[in-house]
């Protein structure tokens, strides 16, 4: 499909961090999500970004902001959702969800349970709330793209999650979003698909 002719699409990316957002370190999260995103979509896209601290209502309300306000489409947050007090992310998510997608969650504790037994601490989960889906992700920009992209060279290959993305955001009514193979291979059903194939093929 013609890159061209791809609808705009507004992603929210949210950093969750005490220490980030109070200056006493340099946020990770946004470059690392902002950088694997720009490799893998096709689509032109809108951004919006927030570094925030481990509180829930705040997380909560930056989440409401962005979907409801600012129409998102998609938002992926990273931090917070591990078993410590300040880790959130995963309750505020909830609290402003309509639907849980917990398919999510399971495959991103499957990718990173090929790295670390703590893996199977991490509380992240995927949530819709209207037409947006909303996605914890981990803290570190190395678990965010092995999250993101999967693990293709792993024997046998591990599916990234982003490879679901797009048809879930067209199925509860968003934009048509393409990837670029390389990075990532969106999937989706034949009859959903709005590529053409050439001709005398």
């Amino acid at each position: 499909m013609d890159s061209s002719a791809l609808p705009a699409v507004r992603i929210g990316l949210v950093s969750v961090s005490d220490r980030a957002s109070s200056g006493a370190y340099e946020d990770k999260g946004i470059p690392a999500l902002r950088h694997w995103l720009e490799q893998a979509l096709c689509n032109p896209v809108e951004w919006e970004t927030r570094l925030i601290p481990d509180d829930q209502q705040t997380i909560s309300d930056t989440l409401t902001e962005l979907v409801d306000q600012l129409g998102c489409n998609l938002v992926l947050t990273s931090g917070g959702t591990g078993p410590a007090p300040r880790d959130v992310t995963p309750e505020a998510t909830l609290a402003v969800s309509d639907r849980e997608m917990p398919g999510f969650g399971e495959q991103m504790r499957q990718i990173s349970l090929t790295f670390v037994p703590t893996a199977i601490l991490s509380r992240q989960v995927a949530v819709i709330r209207g037409q947006a889906l909303i996605i914890n992700l981990p803290g570190q920009p190395k678990a965010i793209a092995e999250t993101l992209s999967g693990l293709p060279d792993h024997a046998p290959p591990v599916h990234g999650i982003f490879a679901a993305v797009p048809y879930c955001v067209e199925l509860i009514g968003g934009p048509y979003i393409e990837t670029d193979p390389a990075v990532c291979k969106a999937f989706r059903p034949k009859s959903a698909r709005r590529d053409k194939p050439a001709e005398g093929r």
